[in-house]
């Protein structure tokens, strides 16, 4: 076959089949534009001026106007550190999702043809291959289930005590513990177990000693766990400035869970009132060290666990699958997309319960036709818009904020109004295009929506 010579646009990254057709592109998309430094956004060079002073002088007013209760008015500094705004090929952060994805065009040649290249890399005997629903099942059962009966007994049994000797090993006395992760809100997958680990103490309520405190806690639980008798079952990771992790084999090393643990003092206790999660949303929102607000986040995580949990089985099990397709539909990052990073678990879990939320909560449904409504919204991503408002009312100040300057995929933390969940990825394209191939796969084969899954024929 003769290879199609192809003419590639360096302002935007289209590609075109002749050089009089990209000329046409260029003096039609980008002849006397030039790109603004704060956003990204392509502007005719002369009125670049007047789009500063509308756009981002405007937004720094709006800024300046902020005035909670109870709080000092403040001035935010919006700083670049989502993982959404970082580059994945080279990690450097910009102001914007559009900013970052100009520079991966511009400088790393990263264009549509390239992205379906490196995105998609599906696993021998997928799951997508199966032929039916009741194929789909037993795949499941088999494979993508954690154990059940005595070997799931065995896996609580172990769990419980190491989580006893964490607590023990911890160098602050009688630490108040919060568990989390997938294993906990039984969204858990027989390849990918995560346990979470929260350890509350009053010790760390001083801030200006809270980091150097929390390092020598960590690092000596680190040195206690390997000494006990589970040592030599725990695997530590790389050290983290914040966390512990490792992974822990279980039951006769059949199969490993992830760690990870954390310190600091709760700043919310075990029954806080309503006003008291405000002034909690209130500061994370002004705060300006990412490490402090992610510690403050910590008192917040019961209630994530609790949101997930309440869904029933049946939409766990359709996480799982979702999961499962992450794990096994995507080619693996190379040495020159290093950065790369889907979307996390938790980001995963609410995608999967909106979906099922907008089927009217059914208690038992098709597991082909869930699956297929969550890669169809997949697909098109940039129009993801997802709120809840169970923990933050409508006209509360941080929600109406951070709403009016969120950009899409959008999905707002259910118990935590400052966090967009989907800034955990800087890959939606390339999630969009693996969602695209695996439509085409058998298992969605003459696959018609059905009640009630008919609202995706508008997808």
């Amino acid at each position: 076959m003769l290879a199609v010579e192809s003419y590639h646009c360096e302002r935007c990254g289209s590609d075109f089949v002749s050089c009089l057709a990209l000329k046409y592109h260029f003096r039609r998309r980008h002849l006397g534009k030039v790109r603004c430094e704060n956003c990204g956004q392509e502007v005719l060079r002369e009125k670049l001026q007047d789009h500063s002073k509308s756009v981002h002088d405007r937004s720094t007013m709006e800024t300046h106007k902020l005035n909670w209760e109870n709080l000092e008015e403040r001035n935010i500094k919006h700083k670049a550190t989502k993982i959404s705004k970082t580059c994945r090929m080279c990690s450097r952060c910009f102001g914007t999702v559009l900013s970052r994805e100009n520079h991966e065009i511009q400088e790393h040649h990263f264009t549509a043809s390239k992205r379906a290249q490196t995105s998609a890399g599906f696993s021998l005997h997928n799951m997508l291959e199966c032929k039916s629903p009741q194929e789909l099942q037993r795949f499941a059962d088999e494979k993508i289930h954690p154990a059940s009966g005595p070997l799931r007994a065995a896996c609580v049994a172990e769990i419980a005590v190491l989580v006893q000797r964490i607590q023990d090993c911890f160098p602050v006395g009688d630490p108040r513990v919060i568990q989390a992760g997938s294993y906990i809100k039984g969204t858990d997958t027989r390849g990918c177990s995560e346990i979470d680990i929260v350890l509350f103490s009053d010790v760390f309520a001083n801030a200006n000693h809270c980091k150097k405190q929390l390092r020598e806690g960590l690092d000596a639980l680190r040195k206690n766990l390997k000494q006990t008798s589970y040592g030599n079952r725990i695997l530590m990771g790389k050290r983290a400035p914040l966390s512990l992790r490792f992974n822990f084999l279980c039951t006769g090393s059949l199969h490993s869970h992830s760690f990870e643990i954390m310190a600091y003092y709760d700043v919310l206790g075990p029954t806080p009132s309503a006003d008291l999660k405000l002034h909690l949303y209130r500061k994370l929102y002004l705060c300006k060290d990412s490490d402090e607000a992610q510690l403050c986040a910590l008192a917040l995580l019961p209630y994530q666990v609790d949101f997930v949990k309440a869904s029933v089985g049946r939409v766990k099990e359709l996480v799982r699958l979702v999961m499962h397709w992450f794990k096994t539909s995507f080619a693996n990052p190379t040495e020159e997309n290093k950065f790369r990073r889907l979307p996390s678990s938790y980001t995963v879990e609410l995608l999967t319960i909106y979906v099922w939320e907008l089927a009217g909560k059914p208690l038992l449904f098709s597991l082909v036709q869930g699956l297929r409504a969550v890669l169809k919204l997949l697909v098109q991503y940039t129009e993801i818009d997802i709120v809840w408002h169970r923990h933050y009312h409508r006209k509360f100040p941080v929600f109406v904020k951070v709403n009016q300057k969120h950009t899409r995929p959008f999905i707002l933390d259910p118990v935590n109004p400052t966090v967009n969940v989907c800034d955990t990825c800087n890959a939606w394209d390339e999630v969009a295009h693996v969602a695209r191939c695996s439509l085409l796969k058998p298992l969605f084969s003459r696959v018609r929506a059905e009640p009630p899954w008919l609202f995706t024929n508008n997808w």
